[in-house]
């Protein structure tokens, strides 16, 4: 029998305490629906001109509200616009405002928001304004009217409307209050307040232990008794932290990134359920292609021969062949021609010997991963195992995540593998290609092989200038092959995704965009 509201809620706080996750996070009131989300990155930021990454996205998708948003199909749906018409040309973009949004402080939603939220992110040039890099400058965005806000494009730019459920409006009467001459666009006020119109507004925020974010009672898509009032992430990589947050009867969700073995434990409880769901996240061994000895393609080819997928598959990390960079989830610009990797020691060995590496000393190589991921370290430790068979003397690297995206920053101080996982950021191949490969995106955590290849830029680049459907997806398929052929990284699989749920917790559905299916107001609370 599921245990209630109330007595999860009456518990809370003293298993949190106990558990030392969640010092200073107070209890809700009775009436509430209260989530605890276990997550295993710290919210590096919830500025959404700069959030880049898993948890950031979190934040962002439940605070902020953007012109569009998208269903489980991919399909951009409106959200803030209730409409919009795009020029024969497609150059020009004009959204037309719903009546009825207001921001959390009550105020409307109107298009200087839009264009003020669009002109701060060019202007800031962090978070996802690498994607509009040439397509739009600060003034390609004006307000017609006050429910009138128009895009006119620098070049045709075919993945533009799947980007815009990213373009998160913020509240610009509300920056522009909090802002001064040595801030002009408020970045100290954004980087710790929310000033969005999502469904959630941030209520405290203990970084590196947990976030609590709270409903917004005038949300213009209104509320039910079964909607999620409260959602409280507790940040912590520790899987007996979180196996033991599930026995108190606790933890709502889990991550998607624990062992097997803590799934396992968890779906035993009866309170309890694991689900499984394909994914378009592919988890990749990036290989830094500017520093020793990865800047060899023999030795790239090497580190992927010595490769065990089937094992990592079956026992460390659940998930379906990958044949590239690219899931097949986009089907028509997916490259069926690629052959699967294969586990082979002899094949690795013979690419160490056609290496400029050859013939010395074992060759050193770092794998770096994120310190605290039982199965990521698992993988380095498998991988150590192949390659000191081969001539490689291997160094694992655990890292925080922060300071794995900070070392992303310059290729030198990008170790030769690093264990990431990367999915669709926007519902379009686009996402997998540019943002990983194109030498304008280098320098993120998504980018860590450092391509740096400008024949592979003019193809990315040309995929996203052609409205030709045809001709795009042919060259989403050159790409591939090109990927592959230099062995850009190590493909290891496409991420089949546990999370453990308390039964009382449903309605999450799956959504090609990165963290976008953790928008809570989409869940619901059925215990009484």
């Amino acid at each position: 029998m599921s245990k209630t509201r109330k007595s999860l809620r009456n518990g809370l706080l003293g298993a949190a305490l106990a558990l030392g996750v969640s010092a200073g996070v107070t209890g809700p009131a009775a009436a509430e629906n209260v989530a605890t989300v276990n997550v295993v990155q710290i919210f590096g930021t919830i500025d959404p001109a700069k959030i880049n990454d898993y948890t950031e996205y979190m934040a962002g998708v439940n605070l902020y509200e953007a012109l569009t948003t998208l269903d489980s199909k991919g399909n951009i749906l409106p959200l803030i616009a209730e409409k919009w018409d795009v020029s024969d040309d497609t150059l020009t973009y004009t959204f037309h405002l719903k009546d009825g949004v207001t921001f959390q402080d009550g105020s409307p939603v109107e298009a200087k928001d839009v264009v003020y939220s669009v002109k701060r992110l060019l202007s800031l040039n962090e978070g996802p304004a690498f994607l509009f890099e040439g397509v739009l400058d600060p003034d390609s965005v004006s307000a017609i009217d006050n429910k009138t806000v128009q895009f006119k494009l620098n070049k045709v730019y075919s993945p533009f409307l799947t980007n815009t459920p990213i373009l998160f409006v913020v509240n610009s009467d509300l920056a522009e209050e909090n802002n001064s001459d040595s801030d002009p666009w408020a970045t100290q006020y954004l980087a710790n307040n929310s000033a969005g119109a999502g469904a959630y507004m941030l209520d405290s925020w203990n970084r590196g232990a947990n976030m609590t974010i709270k409903r917004y009672d005038g949300y213009h898509l209104g509320w039910t008794d079964e909607a999620i009032d409260t959602v409280r992430f507790v940040v912590t990589n520790e899987e007996a932290t979180v196996k033991a947050l599930a026995a108190s009867g606790e933890l709502s969700m889990s991550s998607d990134a624990q062992a097997q073995e803590t799934y396992d434990s968890i779906g035993k409880l009866p309170d309890y359920r694991i689900i499984e769901y394909p994914t378009a996240t592919n988890f990749y061994l990036k290989l830094n292609h500017q520093v020793a000895p990865t800047d060899d393609v023999n030795i790239r080819r090497a580190i992927a021969a010595a490769t065990d997928y089937e094992t990592i598959r079956a026992a460390l990390l659940p998930g379906e062949p990958l044949a590239g960079p690219m899931p097949a989830v986009f089907a028509e610009a997916y490259n069926n021609d690629l052959a699967m990797p294969k586990f082979d020691l002899e094949a690795a060995r013979a690419h160490v010997e056609k290496s400029k590496y050859a013939g010395g000393d074992p060759i050193p190589v770092e794998i770096m991963f994120v310190a605290g991921l039982a199965f990521e370290e698992e993988i380095a430790l498998l991988m150590k195992s192949n390659l000191d068979q081969i001539g490689f003397n291997t160094i694992l690297k655990p890292e925080p995540w922060n300071r794995m995206t900070e070392l992303a920053g310059k290729p030198e101080t990008t170790p030769a593998i690093n264990e990431v996982f990367y999915g669709a950021t926007y519902p379009s191949p686009d996402s997998f290609f540019y943002t990983q490969y194109h030498s304008n995106a280098k320098g993120t955590w998504a980018s860590m092989e450092w391509v740096l290849d400008p024949e592979l830029d003019a193809m990315i680049d040309a995929a996203r200038g052609t409205a030709d459907i045809a001709k795009q997806n042919q060259i989403y398929k050159d790409i591939q092959a090109r990927l592959v052929d230099q062995q850009s990284d190590v493909f290891l699989l496409t991420q089949r995704s546990q999370q453990a749920f308390h039964n009382c917790l449903q309605g999450f559905s799956w959504v090609p965009m990165q963290s976008f299916e953790f928008n809570f107001y989409n869940m619901k609370w059925v215990c009484d």
